[in-house]
């Protein structure tokens, strides 16, 4: 991969024989670490009508959704085979009707750490969970969905310090 200055050279989980192990962070030192990143629905302005009116068969899509990013994060080490468990100390998904659209759905979501790694995994997980529940949730009523725009809005901590994705 050539460096253009954004992206590292060495991939960090794989040892010297090529084979994928966790990295060691114990050499780390401890920070306050946040990252969000983000997940698009893009369904129909009647459906997120719907959704803004809690008129769904399936109920409360909303805070279902919601509930389900906050639960995606803190089991990310579970789904996700070389993420560190990290003592998790906030996690807010939130979702924003017609956005960036009419008929869309952003899902926006945050976690903190107070650790030696980031949660920019953690961040990642619970956005993608989020988007997955609001299909779920609206597929009887839109089957024809589609969850995109999957991305890691900004990270900080760290020895890498601060980070946030340029606007296209």
């Amino acid at each position: 991969m050539a460096d253009d200055g954004s992206r590292k050279t060495s991939l960090t989980h794989l040892n010297d024989d090529g084979s994928a192990h966790m990295v060691d962070v114990s050499q780390k030192s401890v920070t306050v670490r946040t990252a969000s990143a983000q997940a698009v629905l893009i369904t129909t302005e009647e459906v997120t009508r719907l959704l803004a009116a809690d008129d769904l068969p399936k109920s409360d899509a909303l805070s279902t959704a919601r509930i389900a990013g906050i639960m995606a994060a803190k089991k990310t080490p579970e789904l996700v085979p070389l993420c560190h468990p990290l003592p998790i100390s906030k996690v807010s998904v939130e979702v924003q009707l017609d956005a960036p659209a009419p008929g869309n759905a952003l899902i926006t979501a945050e976690v903190r750490t107070t650790g030696r790694t980031g949660v920019e995994m953690e961040a990642l997980t619970a956005a993608s969970v989020a988007a997955l529940t609001l299909y779920d949730m609206i597929k009887a009523v839109d089957r024809s969905a589609v969850i995109t725009d999957q991305q890691v809005l900004a990270k900080s901590g760290g020895r890498s310090g601060t980070w946030v994705r340029r606007a296209v």
